[in-house]
């Protein structure tokens, strides 16, 4: 069963999806540049088709470092959830269902659009996941697509991120806890 308009969530994920894929708990780890796993396009696959499975009117887009081939970064799987008006609430019960957990910490993303973390097992390894809750006609939609495009398609611009995220993530190991830190 999916889930639509008029549809119940504690329902809607009565029906498995094709593949067994199941949402792990988050966990922190220290922020560090780690090199490109090819497997993270496989994950951010593997939980969108989850997502899609029970929400039909929603599209999940792969974003950030790991959609990028060769970008190191922190490692976490960015997933980009558009939902169309009025289908915030259905979402968040969704994702709560699927088992994704609120964000914890100093600067948790406004529930107006929040961002939900897991994490999902993968051929051995243990893959961070941020899901991102965006409407999907947020002009910030357009500011993730053309940054992963960007990286994508420039080389320059590539090296360059690479090299400040390295950067920050670095300054970061070296901040007082009370710090901001790069997100």
């Amino acid at each position: 069963m999916v889930l639509g308009p008029g549809t119940s969530p504690s329902s809607a994920l009565t029906d498995p999806p094709q593949e067994l894929v199941a949402i792990g708990p988050y966990e922190q780890l220290p922020a560090i540049c780690n090199d490109h796993d090819p497997r993270s396009s496989e994950v951010a696959r593997r939980v969108a088709d989850l997502i899609e499975s029970h929400l039909p009117d929603v599209k999940v887009e792969h974003v950030g470092s790991t959609s990028v081939p060769g970008c190191a970064g922190k490692g976490v799987v960015d997933l980009m959830i558009l939902y169309p008006p009025g289908r915030l609430p259905d979402v968040k019960d969704v994702l709560n269902a699927l088992c994704f957990q609120r964000q914890t910490g100093r600067d948790p993303f406004p529930e107006v659009r929040p961002m939900r973390i897991g994490s999902i097992e993968f051929d051995g390894t243990r893959f961070r996941l941020h899901a991102h809750v965006i409407p999907v006609d947020s002009p910030e939609v357009l500011e993730l697509r053309t940054f992963r495009d960007r990286l994508r398609g420039e080389p320059m611009h590539l090296e360059q991120y690479v090299a400040l995220a390295s950067g920050q993530l670095m300054l970061t190991q070296q901040r007082p806890r009370s710090s901001p830190s790069w997100r």
